[in-house]
């Protein structure tokens, strides 16, 4: 015996709403559909008012009315299948979930052989009806539809159109556009940037064309590329391409605020996937690695073709993953290898400190296996002042010394570092005039030579050596 229980379609369309999709992740899944079918030119349009309207047309191949039926099917591809190369999809459902999830009218229009199709997904009519029925609207409904002129002077290609979008409010809907604009350029940026396999392909949102963000700088003379690394996984191959890139010190304040991206270094460093050159995850260790400031510049580019999906447990929306534990395990050896390179420049700047050819004001004192930053009091300026004090101003001045060493704020020192290091003067603190003037007291109360050469290893002096011995 068996009973057929059909969903309750109106509770089901609400649950297939709420994947959790975001307003750009849902657009980069409907635009790979455009890529699959061979376009090279992509244009958005939205309109914020009275009501919200999104539009998305392409130059690709276009659809057929049996085809444009089938792509409107729910779950319309066996993601076990074999696809062609240049297929961005897998479960057949990008089209649909993601226009669901952020409108309840879905209109796609196809040209192809020079015949135009419509077709339409109202909820709000298919929870009424409880039935599935794909709707065929009347195109001269749509005659004053944004990209609407573009779509029939095109000979081939698609528009897509949602309505009823009810997911946002209407005075923060740019902020949604100025935040897909950006994910586009970075997500698509391969394909914004050309290559010898395909041809450069051209988005713009609101009449404004999209520059390829490339996340590895790799144009910058300092971004450090280590060798390709090649791991075989059941027959499939996956490439991966550790980068370093450049520190505040070699690019611009607005280089390096682009290249921090909205979330910042941080979050930013990590494994970048990219599948048949389309960026799916970004900016993560996979539970492998801690995301420390030491390590904030590294970006570790993983190519997979579109085969691989049940290796990496790449979900619908094509935003999260998690690789399999064979693939985690060469993952980690190459974050052990990256990681020891991306040290290199802190260890020489720790080395810095430890340098006895320099007298520096601070030192690491160490205390058993620990260790804290202190003020150095065999510097000569120290000792010099040392002898000009009674016992209770030394005294006082001791505790005012441990108070600087106890009270160091390293957590507001490492967050300047981190997010503003070009505001950072600190040597500014110290002018040319207050060195010539230190001179001054220093002469006028005596100086032999033996301390002359102490203070020509000081910081200070190391670069101002003319002042104290007059060459």
């Amino acid at each position: 015996m068996r009973t057929e229980v059909n969903p309750n379609i109106s509770n089901f369309i609400k649950s297939l709403r709420d994947i959790g999709y975001t307003f750009e992740i849902a657009v980069a899944d409907v635009l790979d559909n455009s890529i699959s079918a061979d376009a090279t030119e992509i244009k958005i349009h939205t309109v914020p008012l009275p009501e919200i309207m999104f539009c998305m047309l392409d130059n690709g191949k276009g659809m057929n009315e049996i085809e444009l039926t089938e792509a409107m099917r729910l779950a319309t591809q066996n993601p076990e299948d074999k696809r062609e190369k240049k297929d961005l999809g897998r479960f057949g459902l990008g089209l649909k979930t993601a226009s669901f999830s952020q409108c309840k009218k879905l209109t796609v229009l196809s040209k192809k052989d020079n015949q135009t199709s419509i077709k339409q997904w109202d909820l709000d009519y298919i929870s009424t009806e409880n039935k599935w029925w794909l709707l065929t609207p009347n195109i001269n409904d749509f005659i004053n539809t944004p990209l609407m002129d573009e779509f029939n002077n095109n000979k081939h290609g698609t528009l897509v159109i949602w309505e009823d979008i009810d997911r946002y409010k209407q005075n923060s809907f740019t902020d949604k556009i100025d935040k897909l604009k950006k994910h586009l350029s970075l997500v698509f940026h391969r394909f914004l940037e050309g290559s010898v396999s395909f041809k450069k392909l051209k988005i713009s949102i609101n009449n404004n064309s999209l520059k390829p963000f490339n996340p590895f700088n790799t144009l910058h003379d300092a971004t450090f590329e280590k060798s390709p690394t090649k791991i075989n996984i059941y027959n499939s191959q996956i490439n991966i391409t550790p980068y370093i890139l450049p520190d505040h010190k070699r690019l611009s304040q607005q280089e390096w605020d682009e290249y921090s991206t909205e979330d910042g270094y941080i979050k930013s460093q990590g494994f970048y996937l990219y599948r048949e050159n389309r960026l799916l995850i970004h900016g993560t260790w996979w539970g492998l690695h801690k995301a420390t400031d030491a390590h904030k510049l590294v970006r570790i580019k993983i190519d997979i073709s579109n085969d691989q999906d049940k290796y990496w447990g790449i979900d619908i929306k094509k935003s999260t993953a998690n690789p399999m534990p064979e693939i985690k395990k060469d993952l980690k050896i190459i974050i052990s290898e990256v990681t020891k390179e991306s040290l290199k420049p802190i260890k020489r700047k720790a080395r810095q400190l430890t340098d006895k050819t320099i007298t520096r004001f601070w030192k690491i004192i160490p205390l058993d296996d620990e260790f804290h930053f202190g003020i150095n009091k065999e510097h000569p300026i120290y000792s010099k002042l040392v002898n000009t004090l009674s016992d209770s101003q030394l005294y006082m001045l001791n505790i005012y010394l441990k108070g600087l060493e106890a009270y160091l704020p390293l957590e507001s020192i490492q967050a300047q570092l981190q997010q503003n290091p070009h505001q950072l003067r600190q040597k500014d603190v110290m002018s040319n005039n207050d060195i010539k003037e230190l001179v001054k007291k220093l002469q006028s109360a005596g100086m032999s030579q033996e301390y002359i050469e102490s203070l020509l290893k000081t910081e200070i002096f190391k670069n101002n050596k003319e002042l104290l011995t007059n060459e």
